[in-house]
């Protein structure tokens, strides 16, 4: 399979899943596809980051050595949602490396800040930051503030998140 052109050729579930099942067999399909991901043209990138994602959940060793290059991604400016989205959901289910982790908390502190960032990357950027929280606990009056500031106006999925991130914020010492 060309992924390149199977990526252009439809924006599906059904497509996507094709790519995952042929990609996931192999890691040199899934580095092929972290390429057209990291490098690619804007549509290119948009779709792979849909499958990218689903492999990351899936196959998280697979994902393991691009990590560092994902993160590094994420400072690229004017990136599509479907690229943020889609990196820190998989971010928020992996045992982030210890060399990351400033690097990682300062991209999410900053979606989480920003007023203009989608619901769904405030929400993954909140438990990614938890999750770093319990490695670093000095991180949790700022994650804290930050959530408190925005509880009053934020949509339900955010105060729903949120009332979880502050709950198990309480609990670490």
């Amino acid at each position: 399979m060309d992924i390149r052109k199977q990526l252009l050729k439809e924006h599906s579930k059904e497509n996507t899943n094709l790519i995952v099942s042929y990609v996931a067999e192999e890691q040199e399909r899934f580095d092929a596809l972290m390429n057209l991901f990291l490098n690619d043209e804007y549509r290119v990138t948009q779709r792979a980051a849909w499958v990218v994602g689903e492999i990351g959940r899936k196959k998280v060793d697979m994902l393991k050595p691009h990590l560092k290059a994902m993160v590094f991604n994420l400072k690229q400016p004017n990136l599509h949602d479907s690229i943020k989205r889609n990196t820190v959901r998989v971010l928020q289910e992996i045992d982030i490396p210890e060399n990351l982790w400033g690097e990682v908390a300062d991209i999410c502190f900053g979606y989480l800040a920003s007023k203009s960032e989608a619901i769904a990357i405030k929400c993954f950027s909140m438990t990614v930051l938890l999750n770093i929280t319990y490695k670093v606990p000095e991180l949790k009056g700022e994650l804290q503030i930050l959530i408190e500031d925005q509880m009053p106006y934020g949509s339900a999925g955010f105060k729903s998140r949120g009332k979880r991130t502050l709950n198990a914020l309480e609990k670490i010492q």
